[in-house]
């Protein structure tokens, strides 16, 4: 039996990016009949928004698209380090922030995720701020293109 891979996605509150680039992920790897392979969950750098839905324009960006997420916010953990294969942040204060915070013996590969854009726009664009949903649907895309040529290379 193949050992299941597990990517955790992280950012600053795990409400906008993290949890669109860990639904886009698990949409990626159900395309590619990869479940049995990968699984994937997401995390915040930050205690902001546990227990919350992620934002609604996050959802409603997904739902455009019909992909799947009932995630809730959660804080990344001490043990993901371990967990988890790989982490990847979303831009280099939540990369500082993943390091910062790893223990001596991690086991998990921390990566930025834009560093697999083939577009190469590194930093998943944080639409928070934005007042309308265009953002949303950038990082959305980054996310696509940023899975697909992660799976491209580790499948």
């Amino acid at each position: 039996m193949t050992e299941v891979k597990k990517a955790l996605f992280v950012c600053l509150g795990n409400i906008c990016r993290s949890p669109i680039a860990e639904a886009v992920f698990a949409h990626v790897i159900k395309e590619r009949n990869l479940q049995d392979k990968w699984q994937a969950d997401s995390a915040a750098t930050g205690p902001w928004h546990i227990g919350k839905m992620p934002e609604r324009r996050a959802r409603s960006t997904l739902e455009k698209y019909s992909i799947e997420y009932n995630g809730r916010a959660r804080q990344l953990q001490p043990a993901d380090y371990n967990n988890f294969d790989y982490i990847f942040g979303m831009d280099e204060s939540n990369m500082s922030d993943i390091r910062a915070d790893a223990p001596s013996n991690c086991k998990a590969k921390i990566l930025m995720l834009g560093d697999f854009d083939p577009e190469g726009d590194r930093i998943i664009r944080d639409p928070y701020y934005d007042s309308g949903s265009e953002g949303f649907e950038k990082c959305l895309k980054q996310c696509l293109r940023c899975c697909n040529a992660f799976l491209d290379k580790n499948e």
